[in-house]
């Protein structure tokens, strides 16, 4: 039987660079536990951990925006997951700008969807972030999204999945 690790990477999942922002502050990271969760209203969720800089910004701030990653931009999902909004401004070196919202969104990315929040639950140890879609854009329609199964253990995952289900 294969790892967890292995098994979970078998789900299918994009990549996605979450903007935040409350006021002046802005922040963005590297997400794939994005989903669509209705149609009508158009609600997307969001899973983030509490522990991180973005999400205090994500909940004072009451908004997010979703940057859809192509799949040549591997390096600035790295860019985005690797380092902490406490100690780096990591939009200082790319393009953005802020959407309805406020929060940021990446002009190179493949899509953009720019949320209001509707609800925040706890999911473990994340918190489950549901927004309702107010804007949003295809920014690259020739593109193809960057897929979380081909980033190998970019995020350091791997580390956080217990060893047996049990």
């Amino acid at each position: 039987m294969s790892s967890i690790v292995e098994l979970f990477r078998h789900l299918t999942a994009g990549v996605y660079v979450i903007g935040v922002s409350d006021g002046d502050r802005r922040d963005a990271f590297t997400a794939s536990a994005v989903m669509q969760v209705s149609f009508s209203p158009l609600l997307i969720a969001v899973g983030i951990s509490p522990t991180h800089e973005s999400y205090k910004l994500l909940h004072d701030g009451q908004g997010f925006a979703i940057s859809v990653l192509r799949a040549e931009q591997q390096d600035l999902a790295r860019h985005f997951g690797t380092q902490s909004g406490r100690t780096v401004d990591k939009l200082a070196s790319t393009r953005w700008q802020p959407g309805m919202t406020g929060a940021p969104l990446l002009l190179d990315a493949l899509a953009h969807f720019d949320c209001r929040v509707v609800n925040d639950f706890e999911a473990g140890d994340h918190r489950l972030v549901v927004g309702q879609v107010l804007d949003g854009a295809t920014v690259s329609p020739a593109g193809e999204p960057l897929i979380y199964a081909q980033t190998g253990n970019l995020d350091g995952s791997a580390s956080l999945y217990p060893a047996t289900f049990s």
